[in-house]
């Protein structure tokens, strides 16, 4: 027997490498894991981005005009009963029969429009009022996150 032994486990160097390493994962990632709100924040934009999308598109489809309302958390959505008609009286479901953003899971983040209600036009225009004046821009604002931005004239949300 020659005497000779193999090395088994980790040198302290490599252990405090992988601390160190750790550590600072630690830092960066858990203040973003432990915080839902942000992520909340995050679906809720895209949720009304989506939700003005959908506004938009089913103008242009229905040829009717669509009214996105803003109210505390919840954005709604209402469209006329015919064409050339200038109230938004009855309600438009999404594609799964509900409000598209009016869901309770995001109580509590603040929603800000610009003007409210946004009245998307049979032409796909985003005007202040059911009559159809001039095409004007608009953003809705969720707490913590860029706003959600809708050109007047095209309708473009972006």
């Amino acid at each position: 027997m020659s005497g000779s032994k193999t090395a088994r486990g980790f040198t302290l160097i490599e252990l405090i490498v992988t601390m160190i390493i750790l550590g600072i994962l630690a830092f960066v990632a858990l203040p973003n894991l432990s915080s839902s709100t942000v992520f909340r924040e995050a679906a809720l934009r895209d949720q009304v981005a989506a939700t003005l999308r959908y506004a938009q598109k089913a103008a242009v489809s229905h040829r009717r005009l669509v009214c996105a309302s803003v109210a505390g958390d919840q954005l709604t959505l209402s469209i006329a009963t015919a064409f050339g008609d200038a109230n938004c009286a009855t309600a438009l479901p999404g594609p799964d029969g509900k409000q598209p953003a009016a869901r309770s899971e995001y109580s509590g983040i603040t929603l800000i429009a610009s003007a409210t209600p946004l009245y998307f036009q049979p032409s796909g225009a985003v005007s202040g009022d059911g009559a159809g004046s001039a095409p004007a821009d608009f953003s809705l604002t969720v707490s913590n996150q860029p706003p959600v931005l809708v050109s007047g004239a095209t309708g473009y949300v972006q």
